[in-house]
């Protein structure tokens, strides 16, 4: 008998899964409780016009086109892509600015211009250690199941340790950037790299400088956005059979036995399943929002060790003053005091780092479009939506304060109408349990790592995908989780298929 899955959340990770599980020839279906698939990547409608609201940087690609070709599919085939030279522009007045590059002799020397030649050699040295690191970590970590640090040192083996040692996993990114600059501009712009799984540099480990190779190995835009890569991913994954139901909620994971069964939608309707993979935070399920029989999957995340929420702005404007390149940061004057502001005194901070994503303005810094355009600016926040709610004062204090820093960098915006605000309440509503994290449990620590949960649960048949699981979040690593969440349901399958394959003729199992 055909075995049936379900997938419960059609995030990147589910959606992942889904693919690769239909591929091989399993009944899927796929349950999402919002009207489009997507997750976080997503695109909101800013005056009849689809302006991107997530994710917008797309890097690690391998990850998507292996996932593809298992599909019988390329991503070029599926998705138009374009090869970014100009990764971000960077700005901390209106007289300081650096662009980084996909090449690093072309960023070389951009430092070298923006602060000196030590500062440019330093930076040398900082990507031959962030290749270093990625290369120590890609085969035993991101693309292996969950490994516990005992776990990761066997599998780097001996020939490996010495590598292990040099990736500094107990240094914090913004200590070991001390080695190789001493610009505080530059640690501030290469400790952002922390933010991408909603971290503060002053508490993340070190290892997140592998970020940098990973952006150098390649960024890319996608024709359409990131929402629309989600939506080529489910495209692909129905064309192989998979069915995905969108406006669905479900309301209750079912178990027989201790082993999953299925799951209860919202209006009573039960759907029957051999293994159900969950595709949302772990923090929903241990707050019991998918049923009781779930909750031991969960992680309890307490609010402190959340990681960061946004406040975000997605609205079409004219630009001026300030050549925006598709990715352009303004950062604030103290880092420091940003990050203290956000993670201990729970507070928007009254001088925020600004990133903006110029939409219809290609990766190679050309010209401006005519005419308005497409922007997304973004300004982290701490992740308290579910427990109080910016006030209006605070949300107009935001948008001025956003204003401001983009006016001391030289850059005017004039709006063609309002913006769509989202608010770490509005992530809250959007992803529940969260509380408005967007990364799930935060990595601070060189232990948080280890204490994100694998695709496996306590509970047979039930496993997770998404970006609060290993190997973590960002676009790719959600991605990862789907592909080793299917990995580890069909190893199972296949196990039990077996065992039961061995039984005597009198019905003893072999197990």
């Amino acid at each position: 008998m055909e075995k049936r899955v379900i997938v419960i959340g059609a995030g990147i990770g589910g959606l992942a899964a889904a693919l690769s599980l239909a591929a091989s020839g399993l009944d899927v279906t796929v349950l999402e409780r919002a009207p489009p698939v997507g997750g976080k990547m997503r695109s909101v409608s800013v005056g009849g016009v689809p302006v991107e609201a997530g994710p917008t940087v797309f890097t690690m690609r391998w990850v998507f086109d292996e996932l593809f070709a298992e599909a019988g599919t390329s991503l070029e085939t599926e998705i138009g892509l374009r090869p970014a030279s100009l990764l971000a522009r960077h700005a901390w007045s209106a007289h300081e600015r650096l662009d980084l590059f996909a090449d690093i002799a072309a960023s070389a020397d951009a430092i070298d211009a923006f602060a000196g030649a030590r500062e440019a050699e330093g930076y040398r040295r900082f990507c031959a250690r962030a290749a270093e690191v990625y290369r120590t970590l890609e085969g035993p970590f991101i693309r292996a199941e969950r490994p516990s640090p005992v776990d990761l040192a066997q599998r780097v083996g001996l020939s490996g340790l010495g590598s292990l040692w040099r990736i500094q996993p107990f240094a914090t990114l913004w200590s070991a950037l001390g080695e190789y600059f001493r610009d505080p501009r530059l640690r501030q712009l290469f400790g952002r790299y922390a933010t991408y799984c909603g971290a503060s540099p002053f508490e993340a480990p070190a290892t997140l400088m592998l970020v940098a190779h990973v952006e150098q190995a390649g960024v890319w835009t996608v024709e359409g956005g990131l929402s629309r890569l989600a939506g080529a991913v489910s495209d692909l994954a129905e064309r192989r059979g998979a069915k995905i139901r969108t406006g669905v909620q479900v309301a209750r994971i079912l178990t027989e036995g201790s082993r999953v069964a299925g799951v209860e939608l919202a209006d009573g309707e039960r759907l029957a399943a051999d293994a159900v993979i969950a595709n949302a935070d772990v923090a929903a399920l241990a707050a019991g929002l998918l049923g009781p029989e779930a909750v031991g999957a969960g992680d309890r995340i307490p609010p402190r060790e959340r990681s960061l929420s946004a406040v975000t702005a997605c609205l079409t404007a004219r630009a001026k003053g300030f050549d925006l390149a598709h990715h352009s940061v303004f950062f604030s004057a103290d880092y420091r005091a940003e990050f203290d502001t956000i993670l201990r005194g729970r507070r928007l901070p009254p001088d925020p780092t600004v990133y903006v994503c110029a939409q219809d303005r290609d990766g190679d810094g050309g010209s401006a479009p005519d005419g308005p355009e497409r922007l997304l600016l973004l300004v982290n926040a701490p992740a308290d939506g579910g427990d109080r709610p910016l006030t209006p004062r605070e949300i107009a204090a935001c948008e001025t304060t956003i204003l401001r820093k983009l006016s001391a960098c030289g850059l005017t915006l004039e709006p063609t109408g309002p913006a769509t605000l989202t608010t770490p309440t509005g992530f809250a509503g959007l992803f529940p349990g969260t509380g408005g994290a967007l990364y799930g449990r935060a990595s601070h620590g060189w232990t948080a790592t280890f204490k994100r949960p694998g695709a496996r649960t306590r509970v047979p048949g039930l496993y997770l995908a998404g970006g609060s699981v290993h190997p973590g979040p960002g676009v790719p690593m959600a991605a990862q989780s789907g592909r080793l969440a299917a990995a580890a349901l069909r190893a199972d399958l296949d196990s039990t298929a077996r065992s039961r394959a061995a039984a005597t003729s009198g019905g003893t199992s072999m197990r």
